[in-house]
């Protein structure tokens, strides 16, 4: 099954401590039913998940979110703050427009 990208965001990072500004671009697949062979335990029917890249920093792919139908697994999946926080202590992130995306 092709994945579809139904939303994106576009950032600017930079590692902690080097001025060299990257493009990132966050990408939310929509939901998808989950294939009982694909997992190690039993989903029920409507147990869906979303896929959610982060284009840009290799390391910071999550993977596939999961949620017990298609609208939570999508509610999941688009709350990308708290994984840019945690991030945020590596990198420094940016709109691209320059401004820092953290700034108060």
């Amino acid at each position: 099954m092709k994945r579809i990208a139904i939303a994106e965001r576009r950032l600017i990072f930079s590692e902690k401590g080097n001025f060299e500004r990257k493009p990132l671009l966050i990408r939310i697949y929509a939901p998808q039913p989950v294939d009982p062979h694909s997992v190690r335990w039993r989903p029920d029917a409507d147990t869906s998940s979303c896929v959610v890249e982060f284009d840009g920093i290799p390391d910071a792919n999550l993977g596939e979110t999961y949620g017990a139908d298609s609208i939570q697994a999508l509610q999941l999946a688009v709350d990308i703050e708290p994984i840019l926080k945690h991030l945020s202590k590596r990198y420094d992130f940016y709109f691209p427009n320059g401004e820092g995306y953290f700034d108060e």
